[in-house]
Formats: structure tokens, C-alpha cells, sequence
């Protein structure tokens, strides 16, 4: 069975929603930085992959999801997105 590479990646991370907007700022940046060199290390080229942040309300924190998306899925996001 050939098992199909995968187009997709995500990093949730909880903040809380005291937390200043310098280091919420600051979690963000980290967060997409992480991403890129992630993406870098299994073969995939950050500068070819779509990005989408989602903040989920969870009550006295967020739940902050950073998603890239490359072939087969970037082309589904863009489709749904026109």
C-alpha cells in the first residue's frame, strides 16, 4: 500500500487572553517562525504553502491554530476561498 505524502501541518498553542499584546505579538511570530523552519526540515518550501491563523474562544484562554497547506490541500483551500 502507498502511503500518500501529507499536504498539511498545524500548530495549536492555548494563550491566555490576559496575556499583554506584546507577548501575545510575540507568541505569534515565534509560532510562524516555528512553522517555516519545520516545513524546511520535511522537504516542503514555505515560500509554496498558504498560511491561515483560526483563535478558538476557550473561556479565560484562546486556542490559537497556525496551518500551512501545500499541494492538494492549498489547492482545496483556494478553491473554497474563491
Amino acid at each position: 500500500m502507498v502511503r500518500k505524502k501529507p499536504t498539511q501541518a498545524h500548530i495549536t498553542k492555548l494563550i491566555s487572553k490576559s496575556q499583554s499584546e506584546f507577548l501575545k505579538a510575540r507568541t505569534k511570530k515565534q509560532t510562524e517562525y516555528y512553522m517555516g523552519a519545520k516545513l524546511i526540515e520535511v522537504g516542503v518550501n514555505p515560500e509554496k504553502v498558504i498560511y491561515r491563523w483560526k483563535v478558538t474562544d476557550q473561556g479565560m484562554k484562546e486556542e490559537w491554530t497556525y496551518s500551512a497547506y501545500w499541494d492538494d490541500s492549498k489547492e482545496k483551500i483556494e478553491a473554497e476561498e474563491g
